[in-house]
C-alpha cells in the first residue's frame, strides 16, 4: 500500500496536528454517482458485495472523483447477520426487509456464533483488494447492535421501534441475550476486517438515538463499551456514530475506549466535545440537505463547521448523516476542495 505513514484523515483521528483538515462523507459511494447507478442497473447491493473486484471499484469511485482522505468499504451494516441465522433481503425503496424476524428467546437462542472467513469471505477479499490498490486508509464498518436489533425484531425499517422497545422494557432478558450475541458478532467482524487490511473503524449506531439517555445506558451502552473494549488491542482508529438525534447520549460516551465520535448536525463540534469530555476526536457534521442549496451557502456552512473544528486537534469533516442519491457530484468535488483549501489557509495563519 503506498499510503503514506503521515495521513491527514488517521493524525486527526488521533487528536494530531495536520496542515489541512480530512474529509470524508458517509455513504459516499453511492446513488448520486451516475457510473455507480448504471452498475446498479444491473447488479443488486448484495450483488456487488459478493464480486469483490466489483465492490472494490465501487469503493475506489468517490476517492478518485472527490478526492476524498479516506475510503469507506462499500458494503451493507446487515452483511453480517446473514452468517448468524438471519435470512433478509434488501428492498428497493425500503431497506432491509427480514424473513425470519426475532420475536422470542427461541428466535434469539437459535441464532448462531458468526464465521466471518466462511461466510464473509469475498467482504474480506474486497478489503485486501483495497489494501493493496487504494492510496488513501480503508474505513471499514459494521452496524451496532441496538440499529441491527432493531431491523431483526420489526422484520423492517421503523420510525417508532414499538417492538424494538416493546421487547426492552417488557423481556429485557431476551433483549440483553440479543445484543450480547449481537455484540460478539460486530467484534469477531471488525477483527476480521482489520486482519484482512481495514485501517480504520467505524460502529454506525445510526437509530440509537430514539432512545432516552437512561434506556441507552442500560440497554445499550455495556454492549457497545464491552466492543470497544475487544477492539482496544487493534492498532487502528475506531470511530462511533451514534447516528441521527443522539446528542443527549453524548455524554454517556465519555468512557468509550474509541477515538472517534461522529456527531450530526443538531450539535456543534464544540458542543459535541463538551458533551464527551474532550475525550475524542470530533467528526461530522454537515446536514447532508445543505448540498441541495447553491454552491456559495453550501461553502458558509462548511466555513462555519471548520471554523469550529479547528479549534482543537482532532477534527474530520463529514455529513452529519449519509449522502442521498439527488446529491451532486460537482459539488462533492467542490466541497471537499474547499474544505482542503479553506482549512489549510487557516491552520497556516494566512
Amino acid at each position: 500500500m503506498s499510503m503514506s505513514t503521515h495521513n491527514h484523515f488517521i493524525a486527526a483521528c488521533h487528536k494530531e496536528q495536520v496542515d489541512q483538515i480530512p474529509v470524508w462523507y458517509m455513504r459516499q459511494a453511492g446513488r448520486y454517482d451516475p457510473d455507480y447507478r448504471k452498475i446498479k442497473e444491473k447488479y443488486t447491493l448484495l450483488e456487488i458485495c459478493k464480486q469483490p473486484e466489483l465492490a472494490a471499484e465501487v469503493t475506489m469511485m468517490p476517492v478518485k472523483k472527490l478526492g476524498v482522505d479516506a475510503a469507506i468499504l462499500y458494503s451493507d451494516i446487515m452483511n453480517p447477520v446473514a452468517s448468524i441465522g438471519i435470512d433478509f433481503d434488501i428492498v428497493k425503496d425500503v431497506g432491509p426487509v427480514i424473513h425470519n424476524p426475532i420475536r422470542s428467546k427461541q428466535d434469539v437462542d437459535a441464532l448462531k456464533p458468526i464465521q466471518v472467513e466462511k461466510d464473509l469471505g469475498h467482504i474480506l477479499e474486497t478489503i485486501s483488494i483495497l489494501d493493496r490498490e487504494l492510496d488513501v486508509p480503508l474505513i471499514t464498518f459494521a452496524g451496532a447492535p441496538f440499529t441491527i436489533a432493531s431491523y431483526l425484531i420489526e422484520g423492517r425499517p421503523s420510525k417508532n421501534y414499538i417492538r424494538t422497545k416493546t421487547m426492552m422494557y417488557s423481556q429485557p432478558q431476551v433483549w440483553h441475550a440479543l445484543m450480547d450475541k449481537l455484540g460478539s458478532m460486530v467484534a469477531e467482524y471488525m477483527k476480521a476486517q482489520v486482519r484482512s487490511g481495514g485501517k480504520a473503524l467505524q460502529l454506525f449506531d445510526s437509530w440509537v438515538g430514539a432512545l432516552s439517555p437512561h434506556d441507552f445506558e442500560l440497554f445499550v451502552l455495556p454492549t457497545i463499551t464491552s466492543i470497544f473494549a475487544e477492539l482496544s488491542e487493534l492498532d487502528v482508529p475506531k470511530i462511533y456514530f451514534p447516528g441521527v438525534s443522539s446528542g443527549e447520549l453524548l455524554p454517556s460516551l465519555s468512557h468509550l475506549q474509541a477515538d472517534v465520535i461522529g456527531l450530526d448536525w443538531r450539535v456543534s463540534i464544540s458542543e459535541g466535545r463538551l458533551r464527551t469530555g474532550g475525550a475524542f476526536a470530533m467528526q461530522g457534521n454537515l446536514d447532508p440537505y445543505v448540498l441541495t442549496a447553491p454552491m456559495d451557502v453550501i461553502k458558509d456552512y462548511a466555513k462555519r463547521i471548520i471554523d469550529d473544528g479547528i479549534k482543537e486537534p482532532g477534527f474530520i469533516f463529514n455529513l452529519g448523516h449519509g449522502l442521498f442519491p439527488e446529491a451532486s457530484l460537482d459539488k462533492l468535488r467542490e466541497l471537499t476542495e474547499f474544505v482542503h483549501s479553506y482549512s489549510s489557509k487557516v491552520l497556516k495563519g494566512i
